[in-house]
């Protein structure tokens, strides 16, 4: 499962969507975001499933990739679904002054309200768990097309303006790009560690759940030492190569924006605008 989570990894590749401007990419995801939370019916929430699938043949990314990445997400879809399921109430009275009949109901005792489930918790049960699914997808496409050295100056670009205001723009860009480029690797430190345990005969998928938080232990404490021997290595990497932060610092790749980042920008318009037509007319 440890190898599954794909989350700030990054993909070499030479496809229109690994050349677009770093900064366009981090601005159109969250153009995205707000697109993606626009939209109000299954209509909408295709069109911005279509567009992504879209971008990932652009990209030259693997499609298997997209379900490699929502495999460890499984159990937060899940349980945002029963959430939904069972806590979206449809007891509104029509104009009629009846109330909807649900689909399943269940009394436990004369004291506590029947559990049930309405037409509208399904709904909303399905599109929230589209809706997650979506977002989840469309946001890992950035991180898989984009360096993390690329990220780093997009930030900074970004947050730029606020330097003026004594704003460490290139401190945050900086950790920010750091905590993203160590996610895969203490991944791979977790996996290591369990099956280390495991040969030594730990358990640590079966008992209750008390049980299992203490199987847990004997992995936190050598993940922690792990993590903090590569946060010493980068800063005495950093140190000996004279590293003193975003002032006077030159960069070998300058960000531009090309005729491919206008293209990217009208398209995203065209999916706002097809978004807003499908909550008016459908």
């Amino acid at each position: 499962m440890l190898k599954d989570i794909t989350l700030g990894q990054y993909f070499p590749g030479n496809s229109m969507i690994h050349r677009m401007d770093s900064r366009c990419k981090i601005i159109l995801n969250v153009f995205f975001v707000i697109v993606l939370f626009i939209g109000r019916s299954f209509y909408a929430l295709g069109l911005c499933a279509a567009f992504v699938l879209f971008v990932y043949t652009l990209s030259g990314i693997k499609y298997r990739l997209i379900f490699k990445s929502l495999r460890p997400i499984i159990p937060l879809i899940l349980f945002t679904a029963i959430l939904n399921l069972f806590f979206v109430s449809g007891a509104i009275p029509d104009a009629d002054g009846e109330l909807p009949v649900p689909l399943w109901e269940w009394h436990i005792t004369e004291l506590v309200p029947p559990l049930a489930i309405y037409p509208e918790g399904v709904y909303t049960s399905v599109f929230m768990a589209v809706r997650i699914v979506a977002l989840i997808v469309g946001m890992s496409l950035l991180t898989y097309t984009t360096s993390p050295i690329t990220m780093t100056d997009a930030i900074e670009s970004l947050l730029s303006p606020l330097k003026r205001l004594k704003f460490p723009a290139h401190e945050l860009a900086m950790m920010m790009t750091i905590a993203l480029r160590y996610i895969p690797i203490l991944i791979e430190e977790t996996d290591k560690i369990m099956a280390a345990q495991k040969a030594r005969g730990a358990t640590l998928d079966s008992g209750g759940l008390l049980k299992r938080a203490k199987a847990l232990i004997p992995i936190m404490v050598p993940l922690f030492v792990s993590a903090f021997k590569h946060a010493n290595e980068l800063a005495m990497a950093m140190e000996c190569r004279c590293y003193v932060g975003g002032e006077g610092r030159t960069r070998l790749r300058q960000l531009k924006t090309t005729y491919v980042d206008y293209v990217a920008i009208t398209v995203t318009v065209c999916l706002l605008g097809g978004v807003v037509a499908i909550n008016v007319w459908l």
